[in-house]
């Protein structure tokens, strides 16, 4: 949906409050859920702060950084009064999830990165609902975010009620579970608060913390990143302990293993979003294929895509990983060893790993 045609779909009933109006108009926009969040999230620094100290965080040092910016939006943003959280679903209809965990061949790619990169979706859908938000309240000082900036964003989305942060660590919504991405849209407008949910709806349950494939759970909701699959093959540039890596299966990019098994997520909605749509057949991509692509090739196939964000060199460290752990098909040794010395020496330490593995298989 265009810009222009979001704007064509704006409400202005004069009998409805400006929050109201607001909520509406969001739906416009592709939101599936929209929150009136306090600008602090001060209550999780005591919390946030132990974490980081515990070297959870791993080689990711941002997030020792700008503190006092992330627990308080208005210090991010001055002026801010509310922050204003939405929720855009993503899950796209792709091949099976659990069958492509078990096929060895294939490469298991996280769910939210099989279409667009969803940065620049939101981020423009955001601002352009910040621009229709003055034809209801007049001009307000604005500013979108999308997952790039210090800000406490699953916290606040619980302090409005928008769901629950889980014992994954996820934020979980009721009858919807956790397959949708947040966005923040900070605003000088001074819109009543929605209250946040009266429990948790975990309960006894804790299958995301038993099928962590790296066991990186070390307490409910407390994750240690440095044992992560989403981290390791995402976030950390570095030699994969050798510990980990027989754990990481097929996953190249990402993991949803903690949401794949969360009962929250039985019923969850499928995107109506075309931008979430799979690109390149990426839910059924054949390893060896993947493995043997070239730099332009890579960049060609992930054009548009979060994917490209992890660069060729973390590509081939994570899908050599993803070879080793499969069965010792020949042709598979065979790619392993044609790739050897065409990109880095991290990943030929890689490929050594793998052949070996499936030398020894």
């Amino acid at each position: 949906m265009s810009d222009s045609q979001n704007t064509d779909l704006i409400s202005t009933d004069s009998d409805l409050t400006l929050p109201e109006q607001i909520r509406s108009l969001s739906e416009s926009f592709g939101f599936a859920d929209i929150r009136f969040s306090p600008v602090s999230a001060s209550q999780h620094l005591e919390q946030y702060q132990n974490w980081v100290a515990a070297g959870y965080n791993g080689t990711m040092q941002w997030m020792e950084r700008n503190i006092d910016k992330r627990f308080d939006a208005s210090e991010l943003h001055p002026g801010t009064k509310t922050v204003i959280t939405v929720r855009m679903d993503y899950h796209p209809n792709c091949e099976n999830d659990f069958d492509v965990l078990k096929d060895d061949r294939k490469a298991y790619i996280a769910r939210y990165a099989l279409g667009r990169d969803y940065h620049k979706v939101m981020r423009k859908r955001l601002t352009s609902f910040g621009k229709a938000i003055e034809a209801l309240a007049g001009h307000h000082g604005y500013r979108a975010f999308v997952d790039s900036a210090p800000i406490m964003e699953r916290q606040l989305a619980e302090q409005s009620g928008l769901g629950w942060i889980g014992k994954n660590s996820l934020l979980l919504v009721p009858g919807v579970g956790s397959w949708f991405f947040l966005g923040e849209l900070m605003t000088d407008l001074d819109l009543p608060i929605d209250p946040p949910l009266p429990k948790s709806h975990c309960g006894s349950c804790n299958q995301c913390i038993v099928d962590c494939p790296t066991d990186a759970f070390v307490a409910d909701g407390v994750l240690d990143a440095r044992k992560c699959i989403s981290y390791l093959t995402i976030e950390y540039s570095g030699s994969i302990p050798t510990d980990l890596r027989s754990k990481m299966g097929n996953r190249i990019y990402g993991c949803d293993d903690c949401q794949l098994v969360c009962p929250h997520n039985n019923k969850a909605p499928k995107t109506e979003e075309s931008d979430y749509n799979v690109r390149h057949n990426l839910d059924n991509l054949d390893l060896l294929v993947a493995f043997s692509w070239d730099e332009e090739t890579f960049l060609s196939k992930t054009e548009g895509s979060a994917i490209r964000r992890i660069g060729f060199e973390q590509w081939q460290r994570n899908i050599a990983i993803a070879i080793g752990n499969g069965k010792p098909y020949p042709e598979a040794v065979q790619m392993l060893l044609s790739q050897k010395g065409s990109v880095s020496d991290l990943v030929d330490e890689h490929i050594d790993w793998a052949v070996t593995q499936l030398q020894n298989r």
